[in-house]
């Protein structure tokens, strides 16, 4: 179970009630918030939180999503809940072909906002053999595709990868200020983000950014916003994952309430007030998923 939140002062409370915010990259329906996703749903909603994206991962998992989805939505002070469905390229040893099948199965059968979350990575040594890696390839284009057909934006997973996401998402011709798209939890650096900005999509800040330490990511957050502004960047829990350095005493893992911190942070690193980067990130969040909330 999650500790409760430590108690905030009245005026900022007030300032938080206030606060318009998606959390555009969640995976809450794993198992460790069976216990707590009533409690997890509702902190949410009192921060601000008004909708957040359940990605995917496996396709074995697709059902559990759609029951969170349906809880959620039937609960009352809570946000909005909404589907993406994917295939994970962390998990490509896992994955068959006919997972491809189901997928699009789900995609007919239910509303899925976008499809996520897709790409490539080798920053494990298990994921770096050639035949592995051309799996991961062949894995995300089929899902390009899908996406196009269906007429969805995509979420980006990319770690140690990113020339390769920009050169297959330029073979694919697929941009993001056409059909939609984040770069999840970007952790490239300053030229990487600046190619995936330019090819339409959002970077996608998480937790980790409220870290002095992930400098690479400041760095690379704060050449993006030089050039482009903020018009460039949504923000995520990533939870169960990405857990802001303010929230680490407060359990062992993330939860969507958390997602002000991550506002937060940006607001110092960009000078903002936060009520007016809060409604640039809504605004950021609704072109990237393609639609009007």
């Amino acid at each position: 179970m999650i500790k409760k939140q430590d108690k905030i002062d009245p005026m900022a409370q007030n300032i938080t009630q206030s606060l318009r915010l998606i959390d555009t990259h969640t995976h809450f329906d794993v198992p460790e918030y069976d216990e707590a996703r009533v409690q997890c749903a509702r902190r949410a909603s009192e921060q601000g939180v008004l909708h957040l994206v359940l990605i995917g991962y496996l396709a074995r998992y697709f059902g559990r999503m759609v029951q969170t989805h349906e809880f959620v939505n039937a609960l009352e002070a809570a946000p909005k809940s909404h589907l993406a469905f994917g295939l994970h390229p962390l998990y490509i040893h896992e994955h068959h072909e006919n997972d491809l099948l189901i997928l699009s199965d789900f995609l007919n059968n239910h509303h899925s906002i976008a499809i996520a979350e897709i790409g490539l990575d080798t920053y494990h040594k298990s994921l770096q053999s050639a035949d592995i890696y051309a799996k991961q390839q062949r894995f995300f284009v089929e899902q390009i595709k899908l996406a196009k057909q269906y007429h969805k934006p995509i979420l980006l997973h990319i770690r140690k990868s990113h020339a390769d996401v920009l050169k297959i998402l330029a073979e694919q011709n697929y941009r993001a200020d056409n059909q939609g798209g984040i770069a999840h939890s970007f952790s490239g650096g300053e030229q990487e983000a600046l190619a995936f900005v330019k090819r339409g999509f959002k970077l996608g800040i998480t937790g980790q950014i409220t870290n002095p330490n992930a400098k690479k990511l400041r760095r690379a957050a704060m050449a993006v916003f030089a050039k482009y502004g903020a018009d460039a960047f949504v923000i995520e829990t990533d939870c169960p994952d990405m857990m802001p350095l303010p929230c680490q005493h407060l359990g062992s893992f993330n939860e969507p309430a958390n997602l002000p911190h991550v506002l937060d942070t940006l607001a110092l690193l960009f000078s903002m007030d936060k009520q007016s980067l809060a409604e640039k990130l809504w605004q950021n969040s609704c072109q990237a998923l393609q639609t009007k909330w």
